[in-house]
């Protein structure tokens, strides 16, 4: 048989909750993303729970909640413990992602799933990787190497390959095959043939329009806001598919000559900024292209000022403007409070670039028709006063004494045990006797008493006299000095790394905004305090799709093009599901699944998997027989030849290539073509 795979969805099939699946590959259990919804409900964790211990690794795909929200909370409650892998943007983004996730919450919430601290150890240890880097994992994970390749969608985004003696699983989800502003098309079309392609069905009922016709709708439904005295908002992630939005604004501002404020406003905002400058090398080409010739940077934003309070806002008051604002889902952050605020003015728009979850307040505005009034929960953080703050500071009071006498007891309770073995291990001391009585009545006679001792130390049962420890610290010295040890004074590696990624942006100080790190450190006792009210909707309301996945019918074409053994189907609603599983097994002889939760389904390959070792001996006898691809140039039997040709060194190219089947026309050549024409899909 070939290598044992088995899949089991924790969270995400047949719905559109966050991706969470478990993999086996031969036993070596992998985590399939981990992600949680902006409600943080624990008990949509409850199948995650029942696996956590068990877990060998954790892949990673996008920086987003709805991939890696759990982490830090199944790290601290469910005792998942395994390695994490990601490449570097969803490291750092994901990182600033959980950082404004967990403000926007304590603001508004005496928030204790999980904490600062907490998302930082999680992330500390994340291994991270780049595109198409094979990592060889080890002990119970021999022989399995995991890859990371494009996958579109968000930066850093990653289609994970995982192969094990010549067999390849793929997970591909949120995928995007087009290429946009800061971001190239999926890889996964260069994946031929894989033994399982665990992929999604979010989108296989949707059809996209074309982009720039989109992008054109775009910038004129704000610019017809705000030339009305209007202002727009824009409910967006913390550092995901935002990216694209800010340049798409930037380019049609600069063209246009528009001169309406845009603000992008989370805890993280110029962080975020600050690290996306950093990876050009994991964006478009053409951004990587731009970069080595005029040395611009992309998002050196010129239009778009970077706020991470409301008090730039409050300036303008009424004021013609565009925000984009966190979180994308209107339940906690700056998105909401500003909603409210907006709501209650027909002049204003809100502009959805991304469909809301369920059971959130963006999902409930997005049905047509719209409500015409919303119930919202508006909360804050406020310091304590009079006999709140009294209570407080008693009760602070009362545990730190607690905690002071319990570091006493455990502190005398380890001398004793530490004088305890010194005493037994020491050896007998030769005293002289004579000597030692003259000592006894010379301490006697100044009044000094040989049996005082300090409460807790506990003389050696060997010593004749009482005695306190000593330790002498000796130095070696030479003609030139003390002796010193040049290793005392070098830095481990781990400690460099460490501090090398606190002056990156990894420690508090680094990696959050000032306000925002002011307001953590502000010690200063508080309280939260909230009221329901009733929020009338008079504001337009628009939907606009910028959420770069690919739409239905080019997920059947990639699907079609990897033409996988299996296909494993995932994190779609249930009719999207069923569709796209039934036109995959109509139109293909793939075996397609679509687990529930919690059900395991085996894929295993039905091909036979053998090792072959080939003696030094016969390797010795092998004549190997040369090819010639010269040129770009494949001979395909006697007479057809198959050739790529492009512009890409000319001046001014955009490098642009194409292939070219020359030779006669007979039966090979029309076999060719019809053969090269199945390996591509329309974009």
């Amino acid at each position: 048989m070939g290598t044992s795979v088995q899949v089991m969805p924790l969270s995400g099939a047949y719905g559109e909750g966050p991706l969470c699946y478990l993999l086996a590959v031969d036993g070596f259990r992998f985590l399939l993303d981990c992600g949680w919804t902006d409600h943080c409900d624990p008990a949509l964790l409850q199948p995650l729970a029942r696996v956590a211990p068990t877990i060998d690794a954790v892949l990673l795909s996008h920086p987003d909640m709805m991939h890696l929200g759990a982490l830090p909370y199944a790290i601290k409650h469910l005792g998942l413990s395994a390695p994490v892998y990601a490449t570097e943007p969803v490291f750092r983004l994901g990182l600033l992602t959980m950082y404004d996730y967990f403000l926007s919450r304590w603001q508004v919430a005496d928030f204790d799933l999980f904490s600062l601290d907490d998302i930082d150890a999680t992330f500390q240890n994340v291994v991270r990787l780049k595109y198409s880097q094979n990592h060889l994992l080890n002990d119970k994970g021999e022989g399995i190497v995991i890859a990371p390749h494009v996958s579109g969608h968000l930066l850093g985004g990653t289609v994970w390959k995982i192969t094990k003696d010549g067999e390849d699983v793929v997970y591909a989800v949120d995928f995007n095959h087009r290429k946009e502003r800061h971001l190239n098309g999926t890889a996964l079309g260069s994946f031929v043939r894989p033994a399982v392609l665990i992929t999604d069905a979010y989108n296989a009922l949707n059809n996209q329009v074309y982009k720039r016709q989109q992008d054109q709708d775009f910038i004129d439904s704000m610019v017809k806001v705000l030339s009305s005295g209007g202002s727009v908002l824009l409910p967006v992630d913390t550092a995901g598919r935002v990216l694209e939005l800010l340049l798409i604004m930037e380019q049609y501002w600069a063209q246009r000559h528009l001169v309406y404020p845009i603000y992008f406003l989370t805890n993280v905002s110029t962080s975020t900024v600050d690290f996306v400058k950093s990876f050009l090398e994991w964006m478009s080409d053409s951004i990587s292209k731009s970069f080595e010739h005029t040395r611009d940077n992309a998002f050196l934003l010129r239009h778009v000022s970077l706020i991470i309070n409301k008090e730039e806002l409050e300036k303008l008051g009424d004021a013609p403007k565009v925000v984009l604002a966190s979180m994308s889902s209107l339940e906690v952050g700056f998105s909401h409070d500003i909603f409210v605020e907006m709501a209650n003015e027909a002049k204003n728009l809100v502009l959805f670039t991304e469909k809301g979850q369920f059971g959130t307040l963006a999902r409930m505005l997005q049905v047509d028709p719209p409500p015409k009034a919303v119930k919202v929960t508006m909360s804050k953080r406020v310091p304590l006063v009079g006999d709140e703050l009294k209570a407080y500071e008693e009760e602070q009071e009362r545990i730190k004494k607690e905690e002071v006498l319990k570091a006493s007891i455990s502190k005398e309770k380890e001398l004793k045990a530490s004088h305890e073995s010194n005493a037994k291990a020491s050896d007998p001391m030769v005293v002289d006797a004579s000597s030692s009585r003259k000592s006894s009545n010379a301490g006697s006679h100044v009044g000094g008493n040989v049996d005082i001792l300090i409460d807790g130390f506990v003389s050696p049962v060997t010593s004749i006299a009482p005695m306190f420890p000593f330790f002498e610290n000796t130095a070696d010295w030479d003609d030139f000095g003390e002796v010193i040890n040049p290793d005392d004074y070098m830095m481990k590696q781990d400690e460099m790394d460490n501090n090398m990624m606190l002056g990156a942006g990894d420690g508090m100080d680094g990696k959050l905004d000032e306000s925002s790190a002011r307001l953590l450190l502000d010690s200063a006792p508080s309280k939260v305090i909230s009221n329901e009210m009733t929020v009338q909707v008079k504001c337009s309301l628009a939907y606009m799709d910028f959420e770069g996945r690919s739409d239905g019918r080019s997920v059947k074409s990639v699907i079609a093009h990897v033409a996988p053994l299996k296909l494993v189907l995932v994190h779609g609603s249930a009719e999207a599901t069923e569709h796209l599983k039934m036109h995959c097994a109509k139109n293909s002889d793939l075996h397609v699944y679509a687990p529930q939760i919690e059900e395991t389904i085996d894929v295993t390959s039905d091909l036979c998997a053998y090792k072959v070792q080939l003696s030094e001996k016969l390797m010795s006898n092998v004549l190997s027989k040369k090819v010639e691809f010269a040129g770009g140039a494949l001979r395909c039997g006697e007479y057809i030849t198959v050739r790529k040709i492009g512009d890409s060194n000319q001046k001014g190219s955009t490098g642009s290539q194409q292939i070219v089947v020359e030779g006669p026309l007979c039966e090979d050549y029309y076999k060719i073509r019809e053969l090269l024409y199945s390996q591509f899909f329309l974009l």
